[in-house]
C-alpha cells in the first residue's frame, strides 16, 4: 500500500471519477440523496484525488472559506491511511492558499479520525442528510 498518492484534481477534467467514488461512498453506500449530494460549490471549489497507483480510490474537496468535505474513501481501502493522506494534502493545500482556519462538518464516527489532525468539535450534534454530524475547525 505505499502506492498511495493525492493529487489536485479538475472537477471538469475528473468529474467522472470524483463521481464515482462520493456517488459510491455517500449515495449508494450512505444513502444520501442525490440532490444533497451535488451542489454548485463543486464548481469553486479544490478537489483532490486519492489514488493506488493508477486507480483513484478517494475524494475530498476544499472550498474558498477553508470548509473541507466530501472527504471519502472507497470501501476495500479504509483503514490504509488514505484519509489520512487526502486530508493531508487538503489542509497543505489549504494553508497554501493563506486559509489559516479549516472547518468541516465530521460525521460524528469519524470525529476522532480528524481529531488525530488536529481538530476540534464546535458544536452540539445535528442531523446532515439523516447522519449525525458536529462542526469542526482546525487552526493552523
Amino acid at each position: 500500500m505505499n502506492r498511495i498518492h493525492v493529487r489536485v484534481a479538475s472537477w471538469q477534467k475528473d468529474n467522472a471519477e470524483l463521481r464515482r467514488i462520493r456517488e459510491a461512498v455517500f449515495i449508494a453506500e450512505q444513502h444520501v440523496p442525490p440532490e444533497l449530494e451535488w451542489d454548485a460549490d463543486d464548481a469553486d471549489a479544490v478537489h483532490f484525488l486519492a489514488y493506488e497507483g493508477d486507480f483513484p480510490i478517494g475524494t475530498a474537496r476544499l472550498l474558498p472559506d477553508g470548509h473541507i468535505g466530501r472527504v471519502s474513501v472507497l470501501k476495500d481501502w479504509r483503514g490504509l491511511k488514505v484519509g489520512d493522506a487526502l486530508m493531508q494534502a487538503t489542509i497543505n493545500e489549504a494553508e497554501k492558499r493563506g486559509l489559516k482556519q479549516q472547518m468541516l462538518s465530521a460525521q460524528v464516527h469519524a470525529t476522532p479520525f480528524y481529531e488525530r489532525l488536529g481538530f476540534k468539535i464546535v458544536s452540539e450534534e445535528f442531523l446532515e442528510a439523516g447522519i449525525p454530524h458536529v462542526d469542526m475547525v482546525r487552526a493552523s
